[in-house]
């Protein structure tokens, strides 16, 4: 069978899929620059990302949608198990939202230009001042009523486990008193682990748990600690025993 799965990611899936990422990098790019940024930002990544979820035959379940109502903005943040999070939630989280993302993604041929086209938020760390127009970018952003994605851990998992989180996403939200609702991701690390980044794929299901919001308590450090801790244990708590507990990652 795995024979056969990789013929068919070879021959079938991977020619779909760089056909389907320029389609929808050329319709993101045209998009924004025509017409409403926050349609084209959106739905074409979400529509590639559910095709390339599908077109790999990975079955996907969504646990917890009715935790988060329709028209609030929120920011969410997962654990970063591999390069199918991107997927799993672009195609299956039903939001619409911008990325915070590293800015060594926007450097993407065609891929990057879509993100800089639509307005992603693009960590740049190459200096105080690139470092403030980030977060005044992610401001702004969730100040029009968008809700915005980060992976607090800043980097892949090299062991599935989650590392520790970064207080960024969490003093935006903090600032701006929105609610977190974090975001459980199990099955990415198994299906491509990042020390097998653009390898074969292997098959494997995909959850994806939405939890219930962590709205603030406060203002300031106690409640960044407070939304941050939370949001780290309510993650944690619905990863599967393989993955369970804290395990350094020396990226961070």
């Amino acid at each position: 069978m795995k024979f056969i799965y990789r013929a068919y990611q070879l021959f079938i899936a991977l020619p779909i899929f760089l056909v389907i990422t320029i389609i929808t990098s050329l319709l993101t790019v045209v998009g924004c620059a025509i017409s409403n940024g926050h349609f084209w930002g959106y739905w074409p990544g979400h529509v590639w990302s559910w095709i390339t979820v599908r077109l790999m035959l990975l079955p996907v379940k969504v646990e917890g949608r009715e935790n988060i109502k329709a028209g609030e903005s929120y920011v969410f943040v997962a654990n970063h198990q591999g390069a199918f999070d991107i997927f799993l939630i672009y195609g299956f989280l039903n939001r619409n939202f911008k990325w915070m993302m590293k800015h060594g993604l926007a450097t993407i041929p065609i891929i990057g230009q879509a993100c800089r086209s639509s307005h992603q938020i693009i960590v740049d760390k190459r200096g105080a001042s690139k470092i403030k127009k980030t977060y005044d970018e992610a401001r702004e952003t969730l100040k029009e009523g968008m809700s915005v994605v980060v992976f607090p851990e800043g980097a892949r998992t090299f062991t599935g486990h989650m590392g520790f989180f970064r207080r960024g996403a969490f003093m935006l939200a903090d600032e701006l008193q929105l609610p977190v609702c974090p975001l459980t991701i199990n099955g990415s690390f198994n299906i491509m682990p990042r020390m097998k980044d653009w390898h074969w794929v292997n098959w494997h299901p995909l959850t994806l748990t939405i939890h219930k919001p962590i709205h603030p308590i406060g203002k300031g450090r106690e409640n960044i600690d407070h939304i941050k801790d939370k949001s780290y244990e309510a993650i944690m708590s619905s990863l599967v025993p393989e993955y369970q507990g804290y395990v350094e990652n020396k990226d961070q």
